[in-house]
């Protein structure tokens, strides 16, 4: 057989499985006759025949018809998408919960591989592996320069369980490069980011994702939580983009008691399926608190929904973003796969949580920035719904469907504290590679000083390292605020935006026009008037945002020298959000209020 019938026939396979899908889909709609689906069958199966035999140039028939699938799927609705045969894996990893590898965490800088962190348990933890250390070889491999990218290391250093793979680092205090022949083998992906106790009654969890073991994660947690003397809970799904249906029900159940609708799932093609609860949950009782943001989707917001319809918990942060579809894994024949709606959820209350797409995936997402430039994120009065989407939970509480799940308490999105300084921190990556390059030089003596955590924190203001960041943060481009230039641009700015609405201005140029403006009298006292508010204005966000960039650092750091979950135990005293659910799980009365029908 020759390649290009080869290609024709692969080809041929991929159009022959999707107009099957879509003729079994299309043949169970009352809205469409026998003959237009033998039509449209016919016109694709014409298409690809008249490309075969009849195109100008040779052609790429396997990237033709994988076009035309991602076109196809486009056409129905933002998240029905297409996935290569070599994404498929990546796109599942880490949902399933676990790869082949040595169990590490990197970050490459100044061409050269650092180890950021190893996995407890490990194959690299087993044999010495150290945070810090750099990866310099990987078997005859030469590990370090330009070329080397993420997808190289996840070339070189995953590999089947079981086999066998050399890698050599350079660790500080050692001359000589150090050899570890390590075993690769299965390494669990967490999908609890944290848990810790707030106080001597309250805990706290956060979930990254809905994989397939978060119920058993979560059980573990709230176990070792309750050994602490857990009695209330705080369950962050922020920024948690979804996941697994069958996942986020069975977290549903570990909050809920009895035979409860948790959720349900429809389509014009799937009959409707309750969801009830069925199992005795590890945390039916005690007061329950869940954190959602504008990042939160899909899984998150059928336990959030749940929760709030239910009554069994305060909802607290800001709306979510609105993911009510459900997907459906579809394997095509070489390896490849669709994931296709197939339905809608529902919380118990009957709301669908899908907000509308009807203008297109392009405006679908960028929704984002539309909510932010009309003020939701800073204020829950500029949040309306339409009467006609409005629902009740258990309590008579009044609930909205029609696009996210709206919280019971609002907590405005701090930009106050985003400075410039703090934008071209993150942008430019000067944190993490501060804070490795810190770590790999100070972590026996730090270590040697402060063996805990508690310590560390205790000591850190001591350790003075801010003075040492600024100074390679300037190294790496990056200056602090200059509070003068920044007011001094905003008055500019709108100084500016004024005058040109005045089209009988004319300047032959941008120079004329600044110089005219700097010696105009009227600007000068514009300046004088806005300096002292504008100046008071500057330097308490950058007062605002220099605190949290300190903290960030020092959360960092701990989580290079401790562990990932330290992190968020230090970022948590600058959490609005958090420290709002804290304010609200302290006062009974207040707790207990929102989950009251309003009397009017």
């Amino acid at each position: 057989m020759t390649e290009i019938n080869q290609s024709y026939l692969a080809m041929k396979k991929h159009i022959i499985l999707i107009m099957l899908l879509f003729g079994t889909l299309i043949a169970n709609s009352q809205q469409v006759s026998v003959e237009e689906q033998r039509a449209t069958d016919a016109k694709l199966n014409y298409l690809i025949n008249y490309i075969r035999f009849n195109y100008v140039d040779s052609t790429d028939l396997a990237k033709i018809a994988e076009k035309g699938i991602i076109s196809m799927l486009k056409e129905l609705d933002p998240h029905s998408v297409y996935i290569s045969k070599d994404e498929v894996q990546k796109m599942n990893e880490p949902l399933v919960g676990n790869f082949d590898g040595i169990g590490v965490s990197f970050q490459i800088t100044d061409d050269t591989i650092r180890v950021v962190d190893v996995i407890r348990g490990g194959p690299s933890e087993k044999v010495g592996v150290m945070s810090s250390d750099k990866i310099i070889k990987v078997d005859s491999n030469m590990a370090t320069g330009d070329s080397i990218k993420n997808d190289w290391v996840y070339k070189h250093l995953r590999g089947n369980k079981g086999t066998k793979v050399s890698i050599t680092v350079l660790r500080a205090g050692r001359q000589e490069p150090i050899v570890f022949n390590i075993i690769r083998d299965k390494i669990p992906i967490k999908s609890i980011d944290t848990y810790f106790m707030i106080d001597k009654a309250t805990g706290y969890i956060r979930l990254d994702r809905f994989a397939q073991k978060s119920d058993e994660e979560l059980r573990e947690a709230i176990a070792d939580l309750k050994k602490q003397g857990m009695k209330d809970l705080i369950f962050d799904l922020r920024a948690n983009g979804g996941g697994y249906l069958e996942t986020a029900f069975r977290i549903c159940d570990e909050f809920l008691s009895g035979k409860k609708l948790l959720v349900y799932t429809e389509g014009s093609k799937s009959p409707r399926q309750d969801l009830t609860a069925s199992t005795k949950g590890v945390f039916e009782d005690g007061k329950l608190i869940v954190l959602i943001d504008e990042y939160s989707a899909s899984a998150s917001e059928i336990v959030s929904g749940a929760i709030q319809d239910w009554d069994r918990g305060v909802v607290i942060g800001r709306r979510s973003f609105g993911k009510g579809l459900v997907q459906r894994p579809m394997n095509l024949p070489d390896g490849s796969q669709i994931r296709l709606t197939t339905s809608r959820y529902y919380t118990p209350s009957g709301r669908c949580i899908q907000k509308s797409y009807a203008k297109g995936v392009e405006d679908y997402y960028n929704d984002f920035a539309k909510r932010y430039n009309h003020g939701e994120f800073r204020s829950a009065d500029s949040i309306t719904f339409p009467d006609s989407l409005h629902y009740y939970t258990n309590n008579k509480r009044t609930v909205y469907g029609g696009g996210g799940i709206m919280p019971d308490v609002f907590v405005p999105m701090d930009t106050a504290r985003a400075s410039d300084y703090l934008i071209n921190l993150r942008s430019k990556g000067v944190f993490n590679s501060f804070a490795v390059k810190w770590a790999e030089n100070n972590r026996e003596k730090i270590l040697k000083a402060y063996p805990k955590f508690e310590d560390f924190d205790k000591a850190y203001d001591k350790l003075d390292i801010m003075p040492e960041f600024v100074k390679y943060a300037k190294k790496e481009g990056v200056e602090p605020n200059n509070i003068k230039k920044e007011w001094v641009n905003n008055i500019v700015y709108n100084y500016l935006k004024d005058q040109l609405k005045d089209s009988t201005i004319n300047f032959h140029s941008y120079e004329s026009y600044a110089k005219y403006l700097f010696d105009s009298k009227e600007f000068s006292q514009k300046v004088d008037s806005s300096s002292a508010s504008e100046d008071k204005r500057m330097q308490d966000m950058n007062q605002r945002s220099d605190k949290y960039i300190s903290l960030t650092l020092k959360a960092i750091l701990a989580r290079s020298l401790y562990g990932f979950s330290y992190y968020y135990m230090v970022m948590r005293t600058d959490d609005e959000c958090l420290q709002k659910a804290i304010e609200v799980m302290h006062d009974k009365k207040e707790y207990e209020r929102l989950l009251k029908p309003l009397v009017k």
